[in-house]
């Protein structure tokens, strides 16, 4: 695995820019090689920031009918909850887009757990034309740090930071607004060519600086669990968050 790249921008305004910036060149990029755009979103207030600049002035200047959106994790809601990940997305992004349905691949968190799970991983086993024992490769994967060190929905602590099998898995969290989610797993997160980690204010320094410069622990510091053998992890923090690592 290759080290960690550590972008530090002046603030969560600058941080949310440069993310906008970065993910339209790797858009471009991906679909004059490859013909489409494969991006994995994420929940949270920057990535909610960085939809927003995408869908406004990034909107006619990335090829959107290439582009095909999946989500990291969910929680088990209906799509239009104002806990959804997908309805976050919804209001920041893709209301300001006209792309077709086959373009939003999204976890169906009105289902129970177990069969939103099942369900998400049949969807991309079919897009990506997966084998057993295969897992899709993103282009792109936005991932959010939880002040408790987490990422996607893998929660200090949980079985799912260890599932080396599954593509999605249901899992209980320590989060009372909403236990229930789905989440992709750790095989998944490491088989993408590009990772964004995402973190921005003083409340995330802990959080960076556990992943970043603690000791080895994934069950106490789930995000640790982030090392792709073949793809690239960018961290992109703004000073706030980066203060405890800089």
């Amino acid at each position: 695995m290759s080290e960690p790249k550590i972008v530090i921008l002046d603030n969560a305004t600058a941080l949310c820019a440069h993310a906008a910036e970065e993910i339209a060149y790797f858009a471009g990029e991906a679909v004059c090689t490859h013909g489409e755009f494969t991006l994995c979103l994420s929940g949270g207030t920057t990535p909610a920031a960085i939809y927003e600049m995408l869908g406004s002035k990034f909107q006619f200047s990335i090829a959107w009918k290439e582009i095909q959106l999946f989500w990291g994790d969910e929680r088990c809601v209906p799509p239009d909850d104002p806990a959804s990940n997908f309805a976050m997305t919804q209001r920041t992004l893709l209301s300001k887009l006209t792309l077709e349905p086959s373009q939003v691949h999204r976890i169906p968190g009105e289902k129970t757990p177990d069969d939103a799970a099942h369900a998400y991983e049949d969807e991309l086993r079919s897009h990506f034309g997966l084998g057993e024992g295969e897992f899709p490769r993103f282009d792109v994967m936005l991932l959010g740090l939880g002040e408790n060190s987490h990422t996607a929905s893998l929660f200090p602590g949980s079985a799912a930071i260890h599932e080396n099998e599954r593509i999605a898995l249901a899992v209980d969290v320590d989060d009372p607004t909403q236990r229930h989610r789905v989440t992709i797993t750790p095989p998944v997160i490491n088989n993408a060519a590009r990772i964004f980690f995402l973190a921005s204010g003083a409340s995330k320094a802990q959080a960076v600086w556990n992943i970043l410069k603690g000791p080895r622990d994934v069950d106490k510091f789930p995000a640790q669990v982030v090392a792709p053998d073949n793809g690239e992890v960018i961290w992109l923090l703004d000073k706030a968050a980066a203060s405890m690592i800089a």
